[in-house]
Parts: C-alpha cells; structure tokens; sequence
C-alpha cells in the first residue's frame, strides 16, 4: 500500500525554501553595530583604491552601506519634510529614496564641482599671468593665450569647464545653507513664519563669504571680456592680453581696484577651499601628536596658528604670483591705437555706469 505525503504548512514551506535558498543578507546593517551608531572608520587602509577614496573625499562606502545607515534612522522622518527646500533634487528620491542622502549629495556636488573649475583656473592664470610673466611681451604671450584658448572656449569645453562646475558650486553652496537652516529650524521645533524668524541663521565662515564676494566679481569678469565681445563682435576672438592692457590704459584706477579685489579674493577662496577639502585646516589639529600621545592646549594652540599662517602663506604667494603678470606686465602694456584701439573703445563703451570714461 502506498504511503500518501501530507502537504507542508505555510511556516513549513517557508522554512524549507530557506533552507534551500539562504537570504542574501546574512550580515547585520551599519546601523545594528552595537559599538557605535556610526561604523568605526579603518585607520590604515589597506588598498590604495581606500587611500585614494578617501584623499578625494570619498568615504569609500556604497548606495547600500548609506540605506542601511539611515535606513532605521528617526531623524529620516524629519528629513522627508526637508524636500520642500530641494524642489529641483526630488528627482533624487527616484535613485536615492532615502531624503537623508539629497544633502550629501548636494555637498558632493559642491565639492567635485570645484576641481572642474581648479584645472580651469590653473589653466586660465598660467595664460594670463606666468606666460608674459615669462614673455616681457604682449603680443607673444597672445599668441599662446590664441592657441590654447580653442581647448576651454569650444562649444563642449567651455560648458563643462566653466559654466556647469561654477553654476553647480554655487548653487550647491546656497541649497546646503538653506538646508542647515532648515535643519535647524525642525530642532527647535519652529513651525509658524514667525518661530522660524526668530532662529538665527548658521554661521557664515570666511571661505563661504568669500564666495559670496568673489561670484559678482566674476560676473563682472566674464562681461567685460566674454558678453560684450560676444553681443556685439560675434565672438572674443579679438579679445586678448592687449584689450586688458588697453582698458588699464583708459582707466588705471578702476581697472586696478577691480583686478587686485578679484584676484585677491579668489586666491584665499581658493586657498582656504582646497585646504578644507584636504582637512588641513587649523580646525583640523588634533588634540594628539603623531605618536598618538595627547598634548595640551597651549600646544594645539600653537599649532592651529602654525597651521593659519601656513594657509595665508598659500594664499599671498598665489595672489602674488597672479598679479606679478596681471599688474607687472599686462596692466602697463599701454592703450592699442588705430581703428583696433577705436574698436576697443567701442566695447569698453558697453560697460554700465563705467562705461562712461571710455
């Protein structure tokens, strides 16, 4: 006689498809440690892929790793409410539905979009300032500006060097102090118009403000030698090393102030930048010395002002190095005569308010 098989239960079934087919998680979340919320960093990595991970600013984790992270997070809740602030990354939850990812992502934006713009300027200064630094001569340091100037004013390079990395590192920096005030604003529990103007706004730092001074200072710039040009000429072609020095010609004192401010304000925005990247800044001194031992105040003390005259000390031999070519050589090339001159004239002319002298 046969033997019939009595069919499995439902908890029967499941238990058996375990067994068969394991889950695929079998370890815990970052966020179930019991050592720390947050995973403990590896000191020494191991791989250099670790190293150069962290060097750009990489925290050498993936998408999961961050979803597990805040995945059972409180705060996550309130951060959902935060989206308001981001209308334009929403588009973010389609890949990232997790809210507490948008702000670092708009901090990544803010810090990658910087190096874009870095190789640009290094670029930008070595053509306007090193080479007739070197040359003594205007019209050989114009011939090099022609020729390298197609590789970041093309239709594709320009956009990619330029104008995205400088609109996205704005822009970024904006949505991120709104973000921190918006965060601050849900901790203390502000709800009406009125709560929410009474919380202060977060400390500005010096490089941020900075920022905020260097952005019209380079809206200014790209006016005068990249619109005008443009609207009225088709094109900066015609624009080189001997317009700059023609305008520093007709105008000295306006010329001067503006160049000194703008190249003075972007090398220690850029300086202080790089330096916060890197993690070298003054607030960056650890309370320990190299052999771990910890040291005392007076100690740290001194070594955060070693370390705030070293990042100054960046700053001026940048701007010197700028302005010993933009000043020393480009500003004292004199004014262009003939129907050039004229023509030059005519666009210096375009210039609001400024314009007038011309």
């Amino acid at each position: 006689m046969e033997r019939t098989k009595t069919p499995l239960s439902p908890s029967e079934t499941f238990i058996t498809m375990q067994e068969l087919e394991p889950s695929p998680v079998e370890d815990d979340p970052p966020a179930a440690e019991k050592d720390s919320y947050f995973p403990p960093r590896d000191p020494s990595p191991t791989s250099s892929t670790a190293s150069r991970s962290s060097f750009l600013g990489l925290s050498g984790h993936s998408i999961t790793w961050w979803r597990a992270s805040y995945s059972s997070s409180s705060i996550t809740i309130r951060a959902r409410a935060d989206l308001a602030l981001f209308p334009a990354a929403t588009f973010c939850l389609l890949i990232f539905p997790n809210p507490m990812l948008i702000p670092c992502i708009v901090l990544r934006t803010q810090h990658y979009s910087s190096y874009a713009f870095t190789a640009f300027l290094a670029a930008h200064i070595t053509n306007t300032s090193l080479i007739p630094l070197a040359t003594r001569s205007l019209p050989a340091s114009d011939t090099y500006l022609l020729l390298t100037r197609p590789y970041y004013q093309s239709s594709l390079m320009e956009p990619l060097l330029v104008v995205a990395p400088l609109t996205l590192h704005i822009a970024s920096g904006i949505l991120l102090r709104l973000h921190r005030r918006r965060v601050a604003a849900v901790r203390y529990g502000a709800e009406t118009r009125s709560q929410r103007q009474k919380i202060p706004w977060p400390k500005l730092s010096g490089t941020s403000a900075l920022g905020y001074v260097l952005a019209p200072l380079v809206a200014g710039h790209v006016f005068v030698n990249r619109i005008i040009p443009l609207i009225y000429e088709g094109g900066s072609s015609g624009v080189g090393l001997q317009y700059v020095a023609h305008g520093f010609a007709k105008d000295p004192w306006v010329a001067g102030i503006g160049y000194v401010g703008f190249v003075g304000v972007a090398s220690w925005h850029v300086v202080w930048g790089s330096a916060k990247w890197l993690g070298v800044l003054p607030e960056n001194v650890s309370g320990t010395d190299e052999d771990g031992v910890g040291m005392g105040e007076e100690e740290r003390e001194g070594r955060k002002r070693v370390r705030w005259w070293i990042v100054n000390g960046v700053a001026a031999a940048l701007a010197g190095l700028w302005m010993a070519g933009g000043l020393g050589v480009v500003a004292r090339g004199g004014a262009m005569t003939g129907w050039l001159g004229r023509g030059w004239d005519e666009l210096y002319r375009k210039i609001p308010i400024l314009g007038k002298k011309y």
